[in-house]
């Protein structure tokens, strides 16, 4: 039987560290990234059915879209929550059969029960239960798949044909799922497991092959919550990637997430640089030995995190990295301690945020049995900068709160951001690839440099100083990083304005005022629009992983 299936990706919280709206200007993106979690799920449907994917962080949702759908499906991370909420709304609204998976339905099942389907768990698992119901008549439902038994191995190529490349600063694929660490914060290891499960490498080329053949250049992000998880299946894939990309003149950039002990491996560190990976998303933390102990992130303290960061910059990889404030065992003054470290390692692109119970995951089960959780819905659009501390903590939650704005405030403070992308910029040592111009890519990337030139030196006169100053240090001493280097200030456009709101709306809040609105947006509507269309224009979307425009 033929369906005609409309799948939603919802509209991230555009109060994120990774909504990257100034990247996008400045390389005419509209978004980040596009939804991977779908157009895999795309694959696994059956061919005859008839798919469209609207992405509603690039595009409109029109009546027409829903007047041609037999059903939705839909549904996202935390942050995309309120607006996969409002997407189940207006579709019922319309009579049209909703069905909700993705990661935030995993953990919290109860906030779609209204949906008239739940599909949970990994698609691959578990989809064609749904499936074969919906053939039989069923419209209403709940199917859970098994936890951590899904064979990766037979994992589709997802649908790059459904989306739109030039819409995107980077495209995402997955190479594995799961982490080997048992970090109590992380819910990762809650919805994936500890037993990072691969792709074989053909499956992984022939991912990279239909992307290439879609049309796109550039950025690929693998997806992967520790692409080093599983080392011996990526020590078998990188010489196979490598040997992929030099036969097309390395048509992509690669970036990721890893953990720390990958700077204990040179060869893995010199595969992946031959490879083309450029850019190393690092989970820090904290650099107080009792907290990471605490935090069950025992894999941090075994090192100079200096040094381990160092190690992975002489590789030619510029790191970005995660910090968490709020932990139990921090005390008062902590700041100076994170700052000192962020410096120390000289990563510019630093995610801080504030310790967070998410869903499911050993902290929150531990703080539940203390009696300090707080309700989930504090969380106020799934953001940590903006939100998080959802729990009572052992110090005074002003105490801390004025440590996470004092931790913001140096280290994106312009001169201190651009002092680190200098740094970096020298010791990044990039391969000398033969790489292959793409005129449209090479057109793009000149103009987006022309773009953060004006903008840095017209627009934004207090960057001025700054900006060329470090240009015209890389250009000079280092000119095999400097693209790198405009990455990381084209990303301070952004990073320095949400830094800011951050410190302002941390103020608001120790001085017990009411929440701010960050950018707010004059063309937005809730619901229908009065032309039509629905719901509102395009708002830019974070990414699950480290998201870098190149």
């Amino acid at each position: 039987m033929t369906s005609n299936v409309l799948m939603i990706f919802p509209r991230f919280n555009q109060n994120s560290f990774w909504s990257l709206s100034a990247a996008c200007k400045i390389y005419g993106a509209r978004c980040p990234a596009p939804p991977l979690g779908l157009i895999t799920l795309a694959a696994l449907l059956p061919r005859e059915w008839n798919l469209k994917l609207v992405d509603r962080n690039a595009e409109d949702l029109e009546p027409a879209d829903l007047d041609w759908a037999d059903m939705v499906m839909t549904g996202g991370m935390l942050p995309q929550r309120q607006d996969t909420l409002k997407v189940i709304d207006i579709c019922q609204a319309r009579g049209k059969p909703v069905v909700v998976g993705g990661p935030d339905a995993m953990s919290s099942p109860e906030a779609y029960a209204h949906a008239e389907f739940l599909v949970l768990g990994e698609a691959e698992g578990i989809i064609d239960q749904f499936v074969d119901a919906w053939a039989t008549g069923a419209r209403r439902g709940h199917f859970r798949g098994e936890k951590f038994k899904v064979d990766i191995t037979r994992s589709p190529i997802p649908r790059f044909d459904l989306i739109t490349p030039r819409h995107y600063l980077y495209v995402g694929v997955q190479f594995s799922r799961g982490c080997p660490f048992n970090c109590e914060f992380c819910d990762i290891i809650e919805l994936f497991g500890r037993v990072p499960r691969s792709k074989t490498n053909e499956q992984m080329l022939a991912e990279l092959q239909a992307l290439y053949d879609a049309g796109h250049r550039g950025h690929v992000d693998f997806v992967d919550d520790n692409l080093i998880g599983n080392k011996k299946a990526l020590l078998r894939f990188l010489p196979a990637l490598e040997a992929w990309q030099s036969e097309r003149g390395y048509p992509f950039m690669f970036s990721t997430e890893a953990s720390i002990n990958l700077a204990d491996d040179s060869r893995l560190l010199d595969m992946m640089k031959r490879a083309n990976f450029f850019a190393v998303f690092v989970g820090i933390e904290s650099p107080d030995t009792k907290t990471l102990v605490s935090a069950q992130k025992k894999q941090n303290t075994r090192r100079s995190l200096a040094a381990s960061v160092h190690k992975i910059h002489a590789a030619g990889m510029m790191v970005l990295a995660g910090f968490i404030v709020g932990f139990d065992t921090e005390e008062r003054g902590m700041a100076q301690g994170m700052i000192e470290c962020i410096e120390a390692t000289s990563i510019p692109v630093c995610m801080i945020g504030l310790l967070t119970a998410l869903p499911g995951t050993q902290l929150t089960r531990r703080l539940e049995k203390e009696g300090r959780l707080l309700p989930f819905q504090n969380m106020e659009g799934g953001d940590q900068c903006t939100s998080g501390l959802n729990f009572v903590p052992l110090r005074p939650r002003r105490e801390i709160l004025e440590d996470y704005k004092a931790v913001l405030a140096a280290v994106y403070q312009p001169a201190a951001y651009f002092e680190r992308v200098r740094t970096v910029g020298r010791a990044l040592r990039r391969p000398g690839l033969d790489v292959k111009l793409v005129p449209r890519r090479v057109s793009r990337d000149l103009m987006a440099l022309l773009r953060v030139m004006w903008r840095m030196t017209l627009r934004r006169p207090d960057l001025r100083r700054h900006f060329w100053r470090t240009f015209t240090d890389i250009a000079r001493h280092n000119p095999a990083a400097l693209q790198a280097v405009v990455i990381q200030m084209v990303l301070y456009l952004h990073l320095g304005t949400f830094a800011g709101f951050v410190v302002r709306e941390l103020d608001r809040q120790i001085d017990g005022e009411p929440r701010a609105q960050y950018l707010p947006r004059t063309d937005r509507t809730d619901g229908e629009a009065p032309d039509g269309r629905i719901a509102d224009r395009r708002a830019p979307a974070p990414s699950a992983n480290a998201a870098l425009p190149i």
